[in-house]
């Protein structure tokens, strides 16, 4: 499927003379290999963390109520919603309430990821995509809050919409002590918290 078409429903659902969010018409360097992953802080009708994932040419995305957790033992309900464009990835602004997904984002973490799905033979024989089709990824994730490996696992659907769950795995980078999501809600690109942003943008008094 094209990037366009894959992009159709986040371009179908957004009015780009209100809404300051990418329009989706960026893409990358062919010599850009390594894949990317950014972790959104959604301050919307409810506060979330868009969890997504560069998979072909498009940002794949979840929604996790809770955020991610450097816990194995946690299991974070994780929505999938619609592919996001790639120039979403450093996004950060406040959309108007009468838009789909009204509310103020910042970039809470970034980086690169690889696929660490492997065979019995210890091989990578699935690709991003087809671990997604499939319903289960396994990624080595290398950011600034949250690092190390993360499965995504398709467990039911629900009006539509498939669910998942994302666990942490345990590895050297696992720690049940650590609470990132309320110990650093600060972006990593701009240092700013959503009232921040509301404030530098005419919002609000901060």
């Amino acid at each position: 499927m094209a990037r366009d078409d894959k992009l159709r429903q986040y371009r179908d659902r957004r009015d780009p003379e209100r809404s300051p969010e990418p329009r989706g018409e960026a893409g990358r360097s062919a010599k850009d290999e390594t894949p990317i992953f950014v972790i959104q802080k959604h301050d919307a009708s409810t506060l979330h963390y868009d969890f997504r994932l560069e998979i072909d040419g498009v940002l794949k995305s979840w929604a996790v109520p809770k955020g991610p957790s450097t816990d194995p033992r946690d299991k974070r309900l994780a929505v999938e919603t619609e592919d996001h464009p790639l120039d979403y990835a450093d996004f950060e602004g406040t959309i108007p309430d009468d838009q789909y997904g009204g509310g103020t984002v910042l970039v809470w973490d970034t980086g690169t990821f690889n696929n660490a799905k492997r065979n019995d033979d210890g091989e990578i024989d699935k690709t991003l995509a087809e671990c997604f089709d499939d319903g289960h990824l396994t990624v080595t994730l290398y950011g600034h809050k949250i690092a190390g490996g993360y499965s995504l696992t398709h467990f039911r659907t629900q009006k539509g919409k498939r669910q998942w769950l994302l666990v942490k795995m345990d590895d050297d980078r696992a720690d049940a002590r650590r609470n990132p999501v309320n110990t650093e809600p600060a972006s990593v690109i701009s240092d700013r918290e959503l009232y921040d942003i509301v404030r530098d943008e005419g919002h609000g008094d901060g």
